[in-house]
């Protein structure tokens, strides 16, 4: 060997053992999640003895079973104008235009460039020591650069923000869902006001009507002052009830406007209507099995999940070295000099090796991001996959128990009306003592909010079941 060569050797197998040994790994980095199948999850007894239909899946304008043409046309036009929905799509086109950022980085960059330098040289930059020279200079060239995907990263990366924007794209959905079924709520919250505020104004009539009887009994001596007192004070408390079922009213009509995007009277136009549970509603007999695939929120979270994971594939390739082609040609020259001849013209071409070796931790650090990003994309989907079959099992059995007190209260309802007729007959005719009309009157507008509200619990139940469904959706 020659001695001369021994050093230089001596140094390229330093420098080769540094690169092999010192290089950044990613070695000891993994994710720690599972995501979870949907069929492992047990509902059997929950979802015992349910009538489920194998078309029983809600239909994308499912609102339409409720056959009501005013709701029709509140939630059109809370989809056409809603402020929530305008920010979810915005979101959707800054995740497609991040495709389209990503897909750029995977190709070949071309870029022009010229310019004209008028300059004048101090002597201590003239190499001649004179200064007070002028000169122009005249460029003009072409610039082309390609990073070779050598270990994919670039496709990955491409490929993590597409499963980004197509989760976006199914928050997009997932949001319309949301709006129509929040739409929907506040539609049966005022309807149920607007009962409520009706039956403290027939509230009103009877304990003025009470009242009125009460004082003519207690002028002809027949009652006590207490008695008369009494009546006036329920009369009273009965007014202040209805300018509070007015004023509640008034609140939910106002939330109803602010859903639309409308101003805070949109609602004064709408009329009181009495809404019921679709008849037809009946469960699909495919749950849980195809549930992944009929819930937005689900499905947007399976995308992030899919997103997470090639993020990490792109991170990884961050380990490895990579090669990047440069070129460059065209010409430059003083003027005076031709500007297209042969002594003007350049160009350089070549490639470029990179090769991670020491950077303090940074691409393990973002390798534990990444992971940790999966791992809490995994735990996002498992969570919405259980709390929605949960969910789901819940409302069958609020559905089936509300339909039982509905009933219940009605036939109640109907009794303390029929008792009412009665003890209003017999006290009007002096045979009834005061004492048995303030009781029944309680208990006869109790007995009718409570029907009234049932029936709203019944209707938003329905509601909450259809959106935990999909509403319709379909990946």
């Amino acid at each position: 060997m020659n001695a001369k060569n021994a050093p230089r050797l001596s140094s390229c197998g330093l420098l080769l053992s540094l690169l092999l040994t010192g290089c950044a790994t990613s070695e000891g980095l993994t994710t720690h999640n599972s995501v979870l199948s949907p069929d492992s999850l047990q509902a059997q007894k929950s979802l015992a003895g349910v009538h489920f239909s194998p078309a029983a899946w809600p239909q994308q304008a499912w609102w339409k079973n409720f056959n009501d043409p005013q709701l029709n046309q509140l939630i059109d036009q809370a989809l056409a104008s809603s402020p929530d929905l305008q920010i979810v799509n915005a979101q959707a086109a800054k995740a497609n235009a991040a495709v389209v950022a990503a897909e750029a980085a995977r190709m070949p960059t071309l870029d022009a460039d010229g310019s004209v330098t008028r300059s004048r040289i101090a002597r201590v930059d003239d190499p001649l020591l004179e200064g007070h020279r002028y000169s122009t200079l005249r460029s003009a060239y072409l610039s082309a650069s390609y990073t070779l995907d050598l270990w994919g990263g670039q496709k990955a990366a491409w490929e993590s923000a597409l499963g980004a924007a197509r989760a976006s794209e199914v928050d997009k959905q997932g949001a319309r869902l949301t709006l129509a079924a929040n739409v929907t709520r506040a539609y049966i919250n005022l309807n149920l006001n607007k009962e409520l505020e009706k039956l403290a104004e027939e509230n009103v009539k009877r304990t003025e009507s009470i009242s009125q009887l009460q004082q003519k009994y207690f002028a002809n001596g027949l009652s006590t002052r207490y008695q008369y007192n009494q009546a006036r004070a329920t009369a009273k408390s009965a007014e202040q009830a209805l300018t509070a079922a007015r004023q509640a009213t008034v609140d939910a009509g106002i939330k109803l406007s602010i859903l639309l995007g409308k101003g805070p009277d949109a609602w004064r136009s709408l009329r009181q209507v009495q809404l019921s549970v679709p008849q037809n509603m009946t469960l699909p007999s495919d749950i849980p099995a195809e549930l992944v695939g009929r819930r937005p929120d689900v499905v947007a979270a399976r995308w992030r999940v899919e997103s997470a994971e090639k993020n990490i594939a792109a991170v990884k390739t961050e380990f490895y070295p990579n090669i990047n082609l440069v070129a460059e040609a065209g010409s430059r020259n003083l003027l005076g000099d031709a500007f297209f001849g042969a002594p003007s013209q350049f160009f350089n071409i070549g490639p470029t090796l990179s090769l991670p070796i020491f950077d303090g931790g940074k691409r393990r650090a973002d390798l534990a991001t990444s992971n940790a990003d999966w791992d809490l994309a995994v735990a996002h989907y498992n969570s919405t996959v259980i709390s929605a079959l949960g969910n789901i099992s819940d409302s069958i059995v609020s559905m089936k128990s509300l339909g039982e007190q509905t009933d219940q209260a009605q036939q109640a309802n109907q009794l303390v009306h029929s008792a009412w007729d009665d003890v209003s007959k017999e006290y009007s005719a002096g045979l009834r003592p005061f004492l048995d009309v303030l009781s029944l009157q309680s208990q006869l507008i109790e007995s009718d909010q409570q029907v009234a509200e049932l029936k709203a619990q019944q209707l938003n139940q329905a509601v909450l079941l259809i959106e935990q469904l999909g509403g319709g959706f379909k990946a």
